[in-house]
């Protein structure tokens, strides 16, 4: 196996992607938060002290995502010229996806990661003064195109 981000003498390094082309690449993630009954009846219904819990938490993903590099070490600081923050409902699971689309000589996995992710803790910070007992789960990849290792699960 071939570690990137461990050179020859076994200390961290960053991938040399100076040489690489640009390419069109997106990646999607999602992850879920187990909700009560009681929370996501409060959320549904957009009556909440603290406002508009999936807005504040669509910015706070976008946010996250434009600052991926700053919070993992490894990553490569990307111009980011797309990102979408969406949610579903299913019964008492919110699910949330996050997408990120750019040129670019490297994927964008992380920052997709990093914004649902943040999307997440922002509906939890949002709603624990109705219940602390929510959840995050299932946070994972579910797409990346545009590179030599293209995924899709």
């Amino acid at each position: 196996m071939n570690l990137t981000h461990i050179d020859e003498n076994g200390n961290a390094t960053m991938v040399d992607v100076s040489l690489k082309e640009p390419t069109h690449r997106t990646a999607l993630a999602e992850g879920k938060i187990e909700l009560g009954e009681k929370v996501m009846a409060a959320l549904q219904s957009n009556k909440l002290p603290k406002g508009n819990v999936l807005n504040t938490a669509i910015v706070a993903g976008i946010q996250a995502v434009k600052k991926t590099s700053d919070l993992i070490p490894m990553c490569h600081p990307l111009l980011v010229q797309n990102v979408e923050i969406t949610f579903e409902f299913e019964n008492t699971t919110l699910k949330c996806f996050c997408s990120v689309a750019a040129s670019a000589k490297t994927g964008f996995e992380m920052e997709a990661l990093v914004g649902v992710s943040t999307a997440l803790l922002t509906v939890y910070d949002m709603l624990k003064a109705i219940d602390k007992s929510m959840e995050i789960t299932g946070i994972k990849l579910l797409k990346k195109t545009g590179c030599k290792s293209s995924y899709r699960e």
